[in-house]
């Protein structure tokens, strides 16, 4: 889209469809799947607000439907983009391509092959490589889109699983169990770690993993899964310790590979990385001229966010726009479990290390006024700001919604502001985001301290 806007002639290259895996696997089915779960979260606990007969007993989840509404929901995500392209004159062909060693001159020949035509070549001044990432699998419990599955693949149940074993505690395997849980499915959770999410914040990690256990999830904690093998009704899921675990079904949630491979990079001089990853400098270039790379295939931040943004970044830089380089530092992440846990800027572990000197303040939710009335009882809001001159550098909300609370918080990282501005801002009574400028508040007091 900025290309063409920027008047350049535009052709893309999609094997399945626009938007890619994102839309059509990825994030925003799993995010609709997750719509579902929340849903029938709603029901949960309402005598405490005098609502009776309503209860997450008496709700049941019809997995066709969720599952229908998840594809219809992608495909018309993915048409809506094809058609914003198409409009701005960008040429879409469905098929895969390759760069071609036969380049002449400035030029990078490109041999597309669509899927309902002979291979042709295109000589460009500009390749962007955005090919994304494919599910890791484990080498002895491949899917088979029955019993074992990959994420991509829970989508094409037509019920849902008796007792799901999801292997993967990250922020992939986390959503799906805390979802699956929700909807009232026996979820066992195989993490390699001591907890769950290890990358992210720890407080907020902890806060998680409790809710988690408290709603009767199974958390096998410094667990590594070997192999994954279908029985008679179902699966087992063999630890490296020995143990087995048994399940009706079994996620596969171990990270993801590059799609790398087949697309004539390393014979045509392009760098590549530890783990298949192209390797990208700040502006998305490759070490060929002419050739960028975006998304989860450079391995730089595996969110749709950061993809979008290198992709920008890239053609603002090859059409002689002024740009500026990636700055991972302000990025919001957010993982959409339940409740959400969302963070930006410095981590715990920056901070904890002495890698970066920070102030920082934890309010429980349960010191919130709208979350009482909510009958929120986990959750918190963290800040951190520099010690002297209270210039907000990163923060964590762990509360439902958090991917929208957190907006203020990245507002303050981007723009440079301090505890004082942030303290000074009037909000909403009474309001989750209070305890944002709460935060605040006590952070600007111990300047005084």
């Amino acid at each position: 889209m900025v290309a063409a806007q920027l008047g350049a002639e535009v052709t893309v290259v999609e094997r399945e469809g626009a938007g890619g895996a994102c839309v059509l696997h990825d994030c925003v089915p799993s995010k609709t799947f997750i719509a579902s779960s929340d849903v029938v979260t709603a029901y949960r606990d309402t005598e405490e607000f005098g609502i009776r007969g309503a209860s997450l007993e008496t709700v049941s989840v019809d997995a066709s439907v969720v599952n229908g509404r998840v594809k219809r929901l992608a495909a018309a995500q993915s048409a809506d983009i094809c058609a914003k392209l198409t409009k701005a004159g960008v040429r879409f062909v469905q098929g895969t391509a390759r760069l071609s060693p036969e380049t002449v001159g400035h030029l990078h020949r490109v041999v597309v092959t669509p899927a309902d035509g002979d291979e042709y070549a295109v000589d460009a001044t500009t390749v962007l490589i955005a090919t994304g990432a494919t599910p890791r699998v484990l080498p002895d419990g491949r899917p088979d889109g029955e019993r074992i599955l990959d994420w991509r693949q829970v989508y094409d149940l037509t019920e849902l699983p008796e007792h799901l074993i999801v292997v993967g505690s990250g922020v992939t395997g986390a959503e799906f169990a805390s979802a699956y849980l929700a909807m009232g499915v026996e979820v066992t959770l195989v993490s390699s770690r001591d907890r769950v999410m290890p990358t992210e914040d720890p407080d907020a990690a902890v806060v998680i993993e409790h809710v988690f256990r408290s709603r009767g999830m199974n958390i096998l904690g410094r667990a590594r899964a070997a192999a994954a093998r279908r029985t008679a009704d179902g699966v087992v899921v063999e630890l490296q310790d020995g143990r087995t675990v048994e399940g009706s079904h079994v996620l596969i949630a171990v990270g993801a590979i590059p799609n790398t491979t087949g697309l004539g990079l390393e014979e045509y001089g392009v760098e590549i990385g530890r783990g298949g990853y192209v390797t990208v400098d700040r502006v998305s270039r490759t070490n060929v001229p002419g050739i960028y790379a975006a998304g989860d295939c450079t391995g730089v931040l595996p969110l749709a966010s950061v993809a979008a943004m290198q992709g920008r970044i890239a053609m603002w830089h090859a059409l002689g726009e002024a740009v500026s380089p990636l700055r991972l530092q302000t990025v919001a992440s957010n993982v959409f479990t339940d409740p959400e846990l969302a963070s930006v800027g410095v981590s715990q572990a920056d901070v904890s290390s002495g890698k970066v000197p920070a102030r920082t303040v934890m309010l429980p939710l349960t010191g919130n006024a709208r979350a009482k009335m909510m009958g929120l009882d986990d959750g918190f809001v963290k800040l951190f700001c520099r010690p002297a001159s209270g210039l907000v550098v990163g923060g964590v909300v762990v509360a439902p919604k958090a991917s929208e609370l957190i907006l203020p918080i990245a507002m303050a990282v981007e723009n440079h502001l301090n505890v004082d501005q942030l303290a000074h801002t009037i909000t909403i009574y009474p309001s989750l985001s209070g305890s944002v400028a709460e935060a605040a508040r006590q952070l600007m007091q111990h300047e005084f301290e």
